[in-house]
């Protein structure tokens, strides 16, 4: 059965309708959400009822609360043993899902979440799994690894959800995929989310699911009109220099900066106020009186109060300060529906306000999953120069100048300034230049010139072959230990490997598969903590062995673009 993805809003239920734990509906509360959406409504009340669900679903629309509440609210937590499993295809998911997960179950007691992921220790993996994790969220590759490994029992599995099932499949992960569902008991509950049903899934379902009932849902444009969106591309080195150039030169009133992270929020604030700003942090950990006074002296404002919010997402929900103009996302969100709800705490009362998006060059990605979720172009900005910089300086400091000769306090230090002039013989402007040194306390008022940019050999990955030579400068050739024999295209590959190593699609040039080989073309100067995470990367059970390739040119199978 196919739901709409829209229904009268007298009908709109609410999430204490939908029959779910009163831990979970509790937590639901805290973090600001009063009625869910469409696939959400849609979703909870067949996955509570025990059936099996397929959701067409793209991201942005909720569908992680709707698969993690009413697997929280049925889960044994007495029992230790891994009952839920999610698969994501990517990291950057598997960590969002957990975090959601633990979210949602925050009131639920002995709840314990595990992400599993390649790129992360296998220590603190292994403890989590010794410990008993009833809810495991993971990566196909790292979950075979455990698997193989005897460190991850998936005989007690009630529930199994495939996250973005179409994106794991794109990315190789079929067989994986497959392999561990054969490895969970026949009877349990599945719930299979995707953007598209290709062939692939629609067999998938037909295999692995019984009878599911089914939803689609789209995202809707949930971003308002009168908020300009805008986003500055910006090295995640250089984000607080870009941020310090923001907030002196863009006329604000009260700005939220969104962090991804607890200590993430601390560390901004203090280093903002280090440099002269108000600001202070807000995220989970909080006691909840601090929190309202925190939130009080942003309502306030100017010198009693604060100007600038650094918030985690959680933190910042149900957040409504009018005087919000501005919000800043210094981390960008890893998926749409967070994007909505943080820049919806400007423009409040029907006022305009402005969001602004740092993007470094490997998370344009993300960008484009933004805008094509939000179905809005978001606009390119430039970062304020230092040439803007120091203008805005010159012209705040002539305007402190006005506003203090207005101060009655005035005229006692005006005597005692014309004391020293005439004591001293010293030149008013001179006496006045010493003050204002004075006032820096050793700081540089103007900014230094930005030295000359780095020559720096653009990377483009070309459409097809024939667009670039077959060996550019900026990438070196590598070779694993999995081939033909092994049954692996590329996509396998660029999955495992970029899923392991932290590299996004851009990174990979030419792959060419031969019977028990592949060669694969990776940056020429990969990181020594990538090639780290590496050295445990498998592909379908087989450890890559990844390393230079030093094969004579007649022994190299032929060549194959990634993309």
């Amino acid at each position: 059965m196919t739901l709409p993805d829209s229904r009268p809003e007298a009908a709109s239920p609410t999430f204490a309708d939908l029959q779910i734990h009163p831990a979970v509906l509790r937590a639901t509360a805290d973090v600001g959400y009063e009625t869910p959406t469409a696939i959400q409504a849609a979703t909870i009340p067949p996955l509570m009822a025990g059936s099996d669900v397929v959701g067409l679903a793209q991201t942005g629309t909720g569908k992680t609360a709707a698969f993690a509440i009413p697997i929280l609210s049925k889960i044994d937590v007495k029992s230790t043993a891994t009952q839920a499993l999610v698969l994501a295809p990517t990291r950057e998911l598997a960590l969002q899902v957990a975090e959601a997960f633990s979210r949602y179950g925050a009131h639920l007691p002995q709840i314990h979440v595990l992400p599993i992921y390649g790129g992360s220790s296998y220590g603190v993996q292994l403890a989590g799994l010794r410990r008993g994790a009833q809810v495991v969220v993971g990566t196909p590759g790292r979950v075979i690894d455990h698997l193989e490994r005897g460190t991850l029992d998936l005989s007690h599995i009630d529930y199994l959800v495939l996250d973005e099932a179409d994106e794991m499949l794109t990315m190789g992960f079929a067989e994986d995929v497959e392999r561990i569902l054969s490895e969970t008991p026949e009877y349990k509950q599945v719930a299979l989310f995707s953007a598209t049903m290709p062939p692939a899934i629609r067999k998938l379902t037909k295999k692995y699911l019984h009878d599911p009932f089914e939803v689609t849902a789209k995202a809707k444009t949930a971003t308002a009109e009168n908020i300009s969106q805008r986003y500055i591309q910006v090295a995640g080195p250089r984000k607080m220099d870009a941020l310090t150039r923001v907030l002196e030169v863009e006329p604000f009133e009260a700005m939220i900066v969104f962090v991804r992270t607890k200590q993430a929020t601390e560390e901004v604030a203090e280093k903002l106020r280090a440099r002269g700003f108000s600001a202070a942090a807000i995220n989970g950990d909080i006691p909840q009186a601090q929190r309202e006074r925190t939130i009080a002296a942003l309502k306030e404002g100017g010198s009693k109060g604060i100007d600038i919010l650094v918030a985690t997402d959680v933190a910042a929900r149900g957040l409504d300060v009018e005087r919000i103009s501005h919000v800043l996302n210094y981390d960008i969100p890893h998926d749409t529906e967070s994007y909505v709800h943080r820049i919806g705490r400007t423009g409040r009362a029907g006022r305009s306000g402005t969001a602004v998006l740092f993007v470094s060059p490997r998370e344009r990605h993300l960008l484009k999953a933004i805008e094509k979720a939000t179905r809005q172009t978001l606009t390119e900005a430039q970062l304020p120069t230092v040439e803007d910089v120091n203008t805005q300086r010159i012209t705040k400091f002539a305007d402190s100048i006005t506003d203090t000769l207005a101060n009655p306090g005035i005229d006692l230090f005006r005597k005692l300034v014309q004391d020293y002039e005439r004591e001293h013989d010293v030149p008013m402007a001179d006496i006045a230049a010493a003050l204002a040194v004075q006032s820096r306390d050793g700081e540089a008022f103007l900014m230094s010139p930005e030295p000359p940019p780095e020559r720096r050999e653009r990377r483009e990955r070309p459409k097809t072959t024939s667009e670039r030579p077959r060996q550019s400068r900026d990438f070196a050739t590598y070779r694993i230990s999995v081939g033909k024999r092994h049954k692996i295209g590329p996509g396998a590959i660029v999955g495992a490997i970029a899923n392991e190593g932290g590299l996004h699609r851009s990174d990979f040039g030419h792959i060419a598969i031969g019977p028990d080989f592949s060669l694969v073309e990776l940056p020429a100067k990969l990181p020594r903590a990538t090639l780290k995470k590496l050295e445990q990367t498998r592909i379908s059970g087989v450890l890559i062995d990844l390393r230079p390739d030093r094969s004579p040119a007649k022994t190299k199978p032929r060549r194959k673009h990634a993309g």
